[in-house]
């Protein structure tokens, strides 16, 4: 087996959204979210942080494609690796992918966090099987489930959620 496909073996408390419970539980926290939510750490306010969100569950769905970066064909596996081999939560202040990066951000924030929830609850039947993470690259349909709820609960937590 090559190093790139080495099987990573998974705790099973791990959540992942593939589970109705952990989705239930995701969409209560996008529920707390308000115009008064502050960010515990980063630059993002509550508006930009769920755009953010909802960005990358369009790429995770498949309905965005982009390229992989370089440094992800060197690093990516490895830090896949590192943000779902365990029930960690993702370390603050991680570096965004350019094309996730929201500067502004104006408008309803409940219609933005009615966009979220539904693709929180399309992971019922989820339905991009070949999902290739920009810098993770080819993500199996488990991984993607653990990173989903990781990087959700990620931005849940900077804003108190």
């Amino acid at each position: 087996m090559r190093r790139t496909e080495e099987k990573v073996e998974y705790k099973s408390f791990m959540k992942t959204v593939f589970d109705k419970v952990t989705r239930d539980e995701l969409i209560g926290r996008i529920n707390t979210l308000n115009e008064n939510s502050k960010a515990r750490w980063g630059a993002m306010n509550v508006r930009q942080m769920v755009k953010h969100c909802t960005l990358w569950e369009e790429m995770a769905h498949g309905k965005t494609k982009s390229k992989r970066v370089l440094l992800g064909y060197l690093f990516g596996k490895i830090a896949l690796k590192s943000m779902i081999g365990d029930d960690r939560p993702v370390k603050r202040n991680m570096p965004t992918l350019p094309q996730l990066r929201v500067h502004e951000e104006t408008g309803d924030l409940s219609a933005a966090k009615k966009k979220w929830i539904s693709f929180i609850k399309e992971y019922e039947s989820f339905p991009n099987e070949g999902f290739v993470h920009p810098f993770m690259g080819k993500i199996t349909r488990e991984q993607a489930g653990y990173l989903a709820y990781k990087h959700a609960d990620h931005h849940l937590r900077q804003f108190g959620s």
